[in-house]
């Protein structure tokens, strides 16, 4: 069957698996009323993981998301996102504007959003072949001869900084929630152990995030979705800082910046 032919079905009709609005009945959201089950009964956080995966988290899981969304989202204009937000405010777009773009430059295979999709990956397939009799360290041997003898592990090692201040934060909100360690996390220390006494590595936010996510039964696209617009607060807060300051005042650059090396100057 040709693509053209598998689109007659919805050919003239909007269709929707999520819900929708019944004129003069109320809006339907996977199943819940929305006025009645949800408005004043539910988190913000839980409506957005609901509307990311189709499933109403508990309250502890959306508040414990909630906390990670302020741990990955910073009011520093020296990040690459915030940096897009605090440009916008210099030369005055919109805050709606520079708010998008600062979400949209998180769509990062490095930075961002994307890592967690290759964080929960990760771990899962560590947990698959450990769960089959593979120990620890053979996998941990297995994968860095991936990387031509480097300990390039997914949710592993920082950049620019040693350990990840981010971690402890988070495992108070994990023990103050009342979780247990899963084994998708208790693999993630136990590969963090044998990382630290060999290479000097430890975990990153990451590697907790997708561990701690993967053991709540969430997927990795789950969780990517979830996280979507996590940087957009430190975006607004870069984007309003500079917008409130003088037009263009965000690293302006000088001529005299400007390091010119093409061809010399000639006479015509």
């Amino acid at each position: 069957m040709n693509n053209y032919q598998a689109w007659d079905k919805y050919h003239g009709r909007i269709v929707s698996s999520r819900g929708g609005w019944k004129i003069g009945s109320g809006v339907q959201n996977c199943g819940y009323d929305m006025m009645n089950d949800l408005v004043g009964k539910t988190s913000y956080m839980q409506v957005v993981v609901l509307n990311a995966t189709g499933r109403l988290p508990s309250k502890a899981i959306a508040d414990w998301i909630e906390a990670i969304h302020i741990c990955l989202s910073w009011p520093d204009p020296r990040i690459w996102c915030n940096r897009i937000g605090a440009l916008a405010g210099s030369s005055r777009a919109s805050g709606v504007a520079a708010s998008c773009l600062g979400v949209l430059a998180a769509e990062s295979t490095s930075y961002g959003i994307k890592p967690l999709i290759s964080g929960v990956e990760f771990i899962e397939h560590a947990l698959t072949q450990v769960t089959k009799g593979t120990s620890v360290k053979d996998f941990i041997t297995a994968e860095i001869k991936k990387h031509g003898g480097k300990p390039h592990l997914m949710g592993y090692a920082r950049p620019i900084a040693k350990g990840d201040e981010r971690i402890p934060a988070m495992e108070k909100v994990t023990k103050k929630l009342g979780f247990p360690i899963g084994e998708h996390l208790s693999l993630a220390y136990k590969i963090e152990a044998i990382l630290n006494t060999e290479f000097d590595e430890s975990m990153n936010i990451n590697g907790y995030v997708s561990a701690f996510l993967a053991d709540q039964g969430f997927s990795s696209i789950e969780v990517y979705r979830i996280f979507s617009a996590v940087v957009l607060s430190g975006v607004t807060a870069c984007y309003t800082d500079t917008a409130d300051r003088l037009e263009g005042s965000f690293a302006p650059l000088k001529t005299s910046d400007v390091i010119y090396k093409g061809v010399t100057l000639r006479k015509v």
